[in-house]
């Protein structure tokens, strides 16, 4: 076993946080990364442990007070390096020529610049030191840092035993700042998550960070389409200071004459931003809120320290301060189940706003600037329940409850006042605005939706190896941009369950409990969804197919499928072909660009032809149609005969625009194929270059990562780095469960609550999306590809599904879901289908036992275990 070090280079100390301190940790990570580090090196905690122990720190009083603090600081200050330590500086030093350089020798403390504390401003550092001497004066003030006052305090605050403090020293080389500063990735002020600020001074930063002077403040917000940044505000007048030696040692500040210039102009501070967020992001793409100390030499931005930003607030509306965050997944869950890769989750970030935002857009409701209303925790999507609530209480007036039952997922309702007269006259005009704004946008957002199915049919057309990789870039760059600006399209995804709502609301108003099922009974007669026709059209190519006894055989024959042993004479050939034309750019996962589509890998549709072919259409078209005319005689004799006509137009506006969210989902997931192509080909290049390991590993970079790889901005051991450590992070994302709800703020988060084990006798009770009931025997299935376990007829229960699993959905006599809502993938299909479902029961799946037979009330909502 090797010895620990007493000093090691910077890179070296990446990620060793207990060895090279919080400081020297972050710095060698971001040095490893390729980011602009300067060259230093860093003097471990095993030599102040070594110093400690030579000093007799550990015979010396124990406690907080002045007197046994002193006595410590004293005698570290006191008495020389140990032997080991003194050699290795001085041939650190001698070995880097540092020799007669002014150096920066600052803290490095193992709780230093940690997610919880950052003991900014605590420990000492120690500017322009020259020569082996006061180096090593400097290394012991650093160390004596670690026993003042204010130092043992900070550790009291958060609970850090004396027992566990040390000090690591990083060392570098003094750079010529000509400006410096400090920089964040978010406002530290507001917790907005679009804001970087920058604080800058002419020369040294360390009067800025000490607090000693005020400096120029720039405010850049980062435009989410293009990715650039531009100037918000700017405040301060950047006070200029000079460094110096001072008699005696230590260091004196002299005022210096500021010019009437900035200390950085606009595109200096863009560029020093996009180099904060690369090095933010490159630490932490899931939680990048940072601080950073950075230096410009009038050529080169360097970056000096990084530690996490511990104290950022919730950036939410007014009537919700004072709550809680509520991040819940029970909606997303349904469509990205899985741990999120860098680029998945850099797409997802900005689209999730933007879906959620567009019908209060058409509607003219003043949203929240800067609000964001996605999070990764443990690396799966989370939506912020809370402000989702506000929204729909505040713009049209559902109530909280209504609008989680449309969500999914068991989170609590947020604390809202009654609306007075003045709120629901303007949720009116909300709503009107919305009603007379909204059926053009639709229809724009259908015509987006066709044209996107040609659009990505001519992109992936195109030879990508033919192009440069400027072109290449250029395409990439080109993809999201044209994605956002479909804003029909955003509308018919983000923004399709308001007539549905009304519906419901009607229902319940005359038939009070019955809402749920008997609206999910009427929407059963409405005009197939595609995710609805690609499975029936699935289901007409496997009856054809099984009646073709050459085709037969080749599929009961089952995987690998060669296509060469089929009779060339087929007629299915042609069939599927065409399939896969049409739909072939979905699959199982389809929200994951690293998933392979239909059209690359069609075997799971192939193993699913067979048992599609004994299911009976006509009996599947004639429940959808009885549950339908009964649902709407039963809803028909209860209702007023003037509220029929209005019923009808809801009921028909709720089918136009259900199908509506699966047709924009389709046509995201096209556009989403085509990325997937687009990144593999540069993966592929990156991979020739030693960049990568594997093309499919561009899926863990970032969009500008992959920019600066096809410019080769970035040496390929910083792409390697990267990669690496996203992957190891993900396989620890992938070995931990996710939580159905996360609450982040100061009051106690409440009860999360799944189905009671206990409760068998008397069943569970979840959301109601499907319509009638059905006994069966539940089949528990963990993914579509164990679809051939699932017999006709037999009750389907899964975690989620997406239009992957519609193919299942054909055969199951009924479905249990853990997740979901009103408005989830799963309760849409199913209600086409005329399948009893139940959805929303969170741990289901624990209590069930596979072959067990269970009734499934899709008019109840009630799961129950049978005799």
């Amino acid at each position: 076993m090797s010895a620990v070090p007493l000093l090691m280079d910077l890179p070296d100390a990446a990620g060793l946080t207990a060895l090279a301190g919080g400081k020297g940790a972050g710095l060698g990570l971001l040095a490893r990364y390729g980011l602009p580090v300067p060259a230093g090196a860093v003097l471990t905690t095993a030599a102040y442990h070594r110093a400690a122990a030579e000093t007799g720190l550990a015979l010396l009083p124990d406690g907080s007070d002045g007197g046994a603090l002193g006595a410590r600081r004293a005698a570290l200050l006191r008495a020389p390096l140990p032997d080991a330590v003194a050699y290795a500086l001085e041939q650190a030093v001698r070995e880097r020529g540092w020799t007669d350089l002014p150096l920066a020798v600052r803290s490095s403390a193992p709780q230093e610049d940690s997610g919880s504390a950052s003991f900014a401003g605590i420990h000492h550092s120690v500017l322009n030191v020259v020569g082996a001497a006061a180096l090593a004066d400097a290394v012991r003030e650093v160390w004596a840092s670690l026993w003042t006052p204010q130092a043992a305090a900070y550790r009291a605050r958060f609970g850090i035993p004396e027992g566990e403090a040390a000090m690591a020293v990083v060392v570098m080389p003094l750079l010529p700042a000509r400006a410096s500063g400090v920089a964040f990735s978010c406002d530290p002020a507001s917790g907005r998550e679009d804001l970087y600020v920058i604080e800058a001074v002419h020369g040294l930063g360390e009067a800025l960070v000490g607090g000693l002077v005020a400096g120029e403040r720039t405010v850049l917000q980062e435009d989410p389409v293009s990715g650039g940044f531009a100037v918000q505000r700017r405040d301060g007048g950047g006070q200029a200071v000079r460094v110096l030696p001072a008699q005696g040692g230590g260091t004196r500040r002299e005022p210096l004459t500021l010019q009437a210039a900035p200390v950085l102009d606009d595109a200096r501070a863009c560029e020093l931003a996009a180099l904060v967020r690369d090095a933010a992001h490159a630490l932490d793409f899931g939680a990048p809120w940072y601080d950073l100390e950075w230096a410009w030499d009038g050529a080169k931005f360097w970056l000096l320290q990084a530690r996490p930003v511990t104290a950022r607030p919730w950036h939410t509306y007014p009537a919700l301060a004072g709550q809680n965050a509520i991040w819940s997944n029970g909606n997303t869950r349904d469509v990205v189940p899985l741990p999120m890769q860098a680029m998945d989750w850099a797409v997802s970030r900005g689209l999730v706003d933007l879906l959620l935002e567009a019908g209060y857009r058409s509607a003219g409701f003043p949203l929240l600037a800067g609000a964001r209303r996605a999070r990764l925790f443990n690396g799966r999507l989370y939506l912020n329940a809370a402000f989702i609530q506000w929204e729909g209480y505040d713009g049209f007036g559902v109530s909280p409850a209504a609008m989680n039952r449309l969500l999914g997922g068991h989170h609590p309702e947020i604390r809202v006042t009654p609306r007075d007269w003045r709120a629901r006259l303007k949720g009116l005009a909300y709503m009107l605005r919305y009603l007379v704004r909204t059926p053009a946008l639709r229809r724009r957002g259908r015509e987006q939706a066709r044209a996107a199915f040609d659009i990505c049919r001519r992109w992936r057309a195109e030879d990508l190896r033919a192009l440069s990789d400027a072109e290449l870039a250029t395409r990439l760059a080109s993809a999201f941009p044209h994605v956002q600006a479909q804003d029909g399209l955003l509308l018919l995804q983000g923004s399709s369950g308001g007539n549905l709502h009304m519906l419901l609301e009607l229902v319940e108003r005359y038939l009070p409990g019955q809402g749920h099922s008997l609206v999910a009974a009427l929407m059963a007669g409405g005009e197939g969804s595609v995710s609805a026709r690609q499975g029936y059209e699935l289901m007409a190519i496997a009856r054809r197919a099984m009646a073709d006894p050459r085709v037969a055989a080749w599929l009961q024959a089952g995987a690998p499928y060669d296509f060469a042993a089929l009779p060339a004479d087929a007629p299915f050939r042609a069939e599927f072909a065409r399939f896969l034309d049409t739909y072939g750019h979905r699959s199982v996962h389809e929200s994951y660009v690293r998933s392979p589509r239909w059209r690359e890998e069609p075997a799971y549709l192939l193993d699913s032809l067979p048992a599609l072919a004994a299911v009976d259409h006509a009996a599947l078209v004639r429940r959808q149609r009885e549950a339908a005319a009964a649902a709407w005689a039963q809803l028909a004799a209860a209702l007023p005969r003037s509220r029929r006509g209005w019923a009808r137009q809801l009921l028909k506006a709720a089918r136009d625009e259900t199908p509506d969210r699966e047709l924009a989902r389709s046509a995201m997931t096209a556009y989403g194929e085509v990325a997937r192509l687009r990144l593999l080909e540069v993966g592929r290049r990156m991979q020739a270059e030693g960049m990568l390991e594997r093309p499919d590993h561009a899926f863990d970079l970032l969009p500008w990562e992959m920019e600066a790889a096809l410019h080769r901005r970035l040496a390929p051991a910083a792409f390697r780095e990267r990669v690496a450590e996203r992957r190891r992070r993900f396989a620890e994302w992938e070995r931990h469960c996710a939580a159905d709800v996360i609450e982040e703020g100061s009051a106690p988060p409440a009860p999360v609550e799944g189905v009671d084990a206990s409760a068998a006798a008397g069943g569970w009770r979840g959301i109601a999306v499907g319509t009638g009931h059905v006994e069966g025997i539940a089949r528990l299935i963990d993914h579509p590809a164990e679809g051939a376990r699932l017999g006709a007829g037999e009750i389907l229960v899964a975690p989620a599904t997406d239009p992957g699993w519609t193919p299942l959905f054909l055969r199951a006599g009924g479905l249990v879901m853990e997740t979901g809502g009103y408005l989830s993938h799963g309760a849409i299909v199913a209600r086409e289908f005329g399948i009893p479902a139940v959805v929303n029961l969170p741990g289901i799946r624990s209590v069930l036992q596979d072959g067990q037979r269970i009734r499934v009330d899709g008019r109840s909502g009630r799961v129950e275990v049978l005799a």
